[in-house]
């Protein structure tokens, strides 16, 4: 794994990451109960309120989780599976950058 490459991928997601995180919460703000929509409209606008804050609490743990493994980056075994010891590849690392187990140990 070359590291700069990692490195500069890894800035690369926090600045994308960091972005979906400031659009979602543009819209989970609150559901004012205005006249102009109906009750049910007002249910869905809530219900879709709830999905985006879901997404966002994800967002926001990829993101620590992106952090800490920027934080790692100088450590020799960053890239390698505690329980084998085999490479992690690097779209898994950054796909899910909490993860310290290579896909056939996370089983």
């Amino acid at each position: 794994m070359d590291r700069a490459a990692f490195a500069e991928q890894l800035l690369a997601e926090i600045a994308r990451t960091e972005e979906a995180i400031a659009g979602m919460k543009a819209m989970t703000g609150p559901v004012s109960p205005d006249n102009a929509i109906g009750r049910v409209s007002r249910m869905d606008a809530i219900q879709n309120q709830s999905i985006t804050e879901a997404a966002l609490r994800k967002a926001q743990e990829k993101l620590d989780g992106l952090r800490r493994m920027q934080e790692r980056l100088d450590e020799p075994d960053l890239g390698s599976c505690e329980r084998c010891g085999t490479e992690i590849p690097m779209p898994r690392m950054l796909l899910m950058p909490q993860s310290r187990f290579c896909v056939r140990c996370a089983r």
